[in-house]
């Protein structure tokens, strides 16, 4: 909210053209994202004087859609749905959108692009180490075989390492990483839950997507990335650093993707929403309480139990998480329950019925999410609020989460919170987080810091001193 006014609006980066980047002081970051549900690489460029980000070009497939194993491969993962991952499987696809992204952009790797950031939330589903190892290789191999080099993977050690250009622009002859994102720290132990560096890149990108406009998106906040799996955190007012005291764990698009495919409306096994059309009706469409009120009987929102080694298919670690004094929130649901569900609405019941349904359903979820972190005491007096993913910037899902907020002004909602929804957080996040890794701040807008106040270079360059 700004005044008293919630922003409804889903948040964009601007387009930009690759002629622009030669004409101004701009850091250009390719990510590249390997998700249960879709594949991404997106090309995005910050204004290193005023910290806007913009797109330059994107790209998205279905991750379905990777080759299936050869006879001579090993199979070290899967997603969520089910889909069999290997490591030379994996590359092939991240090298192919990746090529397809540079080559429709006309960006120049060697003179145009500076960073590369590679991420994936298929962690959610994997069973040991191993396979996560196995994943980080099969993306990083994906960005060689598309001529990315290992150097534009990796942080500056000094100034003299960046291009000329940009240079100006750095403050690492001051400070140096120390492993925090847009200000915030993550938890002592990462373990907490498989998809944590999803967390940490999202919570990056909500606060880098407001710049430009007249938000101030800084800690304390509390972020949610709706992709197949749930993914955030919450953070504190910790100066110079804020201190992760939330982080969220389990099921979160692979729900409605679930009711989808019981109704038939998708293909049966690895179906989803995105498959799903509606039509464009001029009259809202009504939904039947009951069935709203029956999908929930079916979800579980709570602080997850000291006892689970998995939360809604992904693999956490409650004890690690006390440890760390991380309250860690999960969504949870059977899957097949959820299928069975969606068969009620196979006959006599429309798309955009459907639709409907799927949006107070997920409208539905992030309310009982912030009534479970309410009652951890996880919201302070002036925590915002920011959402991203297809399974929650989409359809009415903001209007309806809009309305939930303005009736509980006053008792969980007040006007020193703000809420944000923002497109494609996590690529946003990665652009924020290269420019963290390479220490390329902008202390006339900052991203770090606390809500309303200064830039925290200076007492940044104070902690490192003591250290």
């Amino acid at each position: 909210m700004i005044g008293g006014i919630i922003l409804q609006r889903v948040l964009r980066p601007k387009s930009i053209g690759v002629s622009s980047l030669r004409m101004g002081s701009f850091y250009t970051v390719a990510s590249v994202e390997l998700g249960n549900t879709t594949t991404k690489a997106i090309l995005v460029t910050t204004n290193l004087k005023t910290a806007v980000i913009y797109e330059i070009e994107k790209e998205v497939r279905m991750t379905r859609d990777v080759r299936p194993p050869r006879s001579n491969e090993e199979v070290f993962g899967e997603t969520v749905f089910g889909v069999p991952l290997t490591q030379d499987s994996v590359a092939e696809m991240v090298s192919s959108i990746l090529s397809s992204v540079l080559e429709k952009s006309k960006v120049d790797i060697e003179k145009d692009l500076h960073f590369v950031v590679r991420s994936t939330g298929v962690t959610a589903g994997f069973a040991s180490p191993e396979e996560v190892g196995s994943i980080v290789k099969a993306l990083a191999e994906g960005c060689l075989q598309a001529g990315i080099p290992p150097r534009k993977m990796t942080a500056a050690m000094s100034s003299e390492n960046l291009p000329p250009g940009l240079r100006d622009f750095t403050w690492l002859k001051k400070v140096y990483f120390d492993g925090a994102i847009a200000s915030s720290l993550p938890p002592s132990n990462t373990e907490i839950v498989a998809n944590e560096m999803e967390g940490e890149l999202v919570t990056a990108g909500l606060k880098g997507a407001v710049k430009g406009t007249d938000i101030d998106f800084r800690n304390p906040v509390m972020t949610l990335d709706f992709g197949t799996t749930l993914a955030g955190r919450i953070t504190d007012r910790g100066i110079p650093y804020a201190k992760t005291i939330g982080s969220f764990a389990g099921l979160a698009g692979a729900i409605p993707d679930a009711i989808i495919r019981g109704s038939g409306f998708a293909q049966p096994g690895i179906g989803c929403v995105l498959d799903v059309i509606p039509t464009k009706t001029i009259e809202p469409v009504e939904v039947k309480p009951r069935d709203i009120f029956e999908a929930h009987d079916l979800i579980t929102v709570e602080r997850v139990p000291e006892t689970a080694t998995r939360y809604g298919m992904v693999p956490v670690d409650p004890k690690a998480a006390n440890e760390s004094e991380v309250i860690l929130i999960g969504v949870d649901a059977d899957l097949v329950e959820m299928e069975t569900f969606g068969k009620i609405f196979s006959e006599g019941y429309t798309v955009d019925y459907l639709h409907a349904l799927i949006d107070r359903i997920q409208a539905g979820v992030v309310e009982r999410i912030l009534k479970v972190a309410e009652s951890e005491n996880l919201i302070l007096e002036d925590t915002s609020l920011g959402l991203t993913g297809r399974a929650i910037t989409t359809g009415s899902k903001p209007d309806l989460i809009t309305q939930f907020l303005k009736l509980s002004s006053g008792e969980l909602w007040t006007d020193n919170h703000q809420l944000v929804f923002v497109e494609d957080g996590l690529a946003m996040g990665a652009a924020v987080a290269a420019r963290c890794m390479n220490s390329m701040g902008t202390p006339k807008f900052p991203m770090g810091g606390r809500k309303g106040d200064r830039c925290i270079m200076a007492e940044r360059m104070k902690l490192q001193k003591k250290k």
